[in-house]
C-alpha cells in the first residue's frame, strides 16, 4: 500500500511539474545515458510555443511569417529559392489575397513557393484603413 501512495505521489508530482514549467519536465526524463531531450532556450517567449506534443519545434507562427504584400525586396530575398527576378515579380503583382496567388498567377512556379509557403502571409489591410473615395 505505501508502494502504492509514492507510484501515485510521484505520477502527480510529474504532472503538475509539466503543467507549470514544460522546460523543467523535459529536463527531468532524461535517460540515464545521457542522452536527455533537448530544452529549448530559456531566452524564447515559451517553451510550449517552441515544442509540439511530439517535442518537434513547430512551423513560424503567423506573427513570424514574411507578408508578400508589404515585404521589400531584400526581405524577399531572404526567402529560399527566391532571387532578384522573383522578388521583383512579387513586388509588381502585388497586391494577393493569398499567398497562392503567387502559383495561380505564374509569378513564382510550384516548386519554389513548396520551399517558402511556411515562411510568407498575404496579410489583408484592416476594414477601416480601407476608407471609401471621396465623390
Amino acid at each position: 500500500m505505501q508502494k502504492f501512495g509514492i507510484l501515485l505521489l510521484t505520477i502527480l508530482l510529474g504532472f503538475i511539474l509539466s503543467i507549470s514549467d514544460p522546460g523543467l519536465a523535459v529536463a527531468q526524463n532524461a535517460e540515464p545515458g545521457g542522452n536527455a531531450p533537448e530544452i529549448a532556450n530559456p531566452e524564447s517567449k515559451s517553451v510550449a510555443s517552441n515544442f509540439s506534443a511530439a517535442g518537434q519545434t513547430t512551423a513560424a507562427t503567423a506573427t513570424d511569417k514574411l507578408d508578400i504584400n508589404s515585404a521589400t525586396k531584400d526581405q524577399l530575398k531572404q526567402l529560399p529559392g527566391i532571387g532578384d527576378a522573383y522578388s521583383q515579380k512579387i513586388i509588381d503583382g502585388r497586391p494577393y489575397r493569398t499567398k497562392l496567388d503567387l502559383v495561380h498567377r505564374k509569378i513564382i512556379p510550384q516548386a519554389t513557393y513548396d520551399k517558402c509557403r511556411d515562411l510568407i502571409i498575404a496579410k489583408q489591410p484592416k476594414a477601416g484603413a480601407m476608407a471609401p473615395a471621396p465623390k
